[in-house]
């Protein structure tokens, strides 16, 4: 999934923090499948594949959360 694959600032670990424990589970799952399959060079079959339409983006919210909280209190430092 594409949000599996985002570069973890600080932002994006926060929001993978936020993450409801299945959510979690999952994105858990996903990154040891790829690296167990990584060490093995073998490749994903592709009926297992996510196909683009079927992406869920589903850090997107927390992570939109958690940069307005940011913004925020970036704001409220600068007075």
């Amino acid at each position: 999934m594409r949000d599996d694959t985002l570069y973890e600032n600080d932002d994006v670990k926060e929001a993978v923090r936020r993450l409801p424990e299945n959510l979690y589970n999952e994105r858990i799952f996903r990154m040891k499948r790829a690296l167990d399959l990584s060490l093995k060079h073998q490749i994903l079959p592709k009926d297992l594949w996510t196909k683009y339409e079927e992406d869920v983006y589903y850090l997107e919210p927390y992570l939109k959360e958690v940069i307005s909280e940011r913004k925020e209190k970036e704001e409220w430092n600068k007075k």
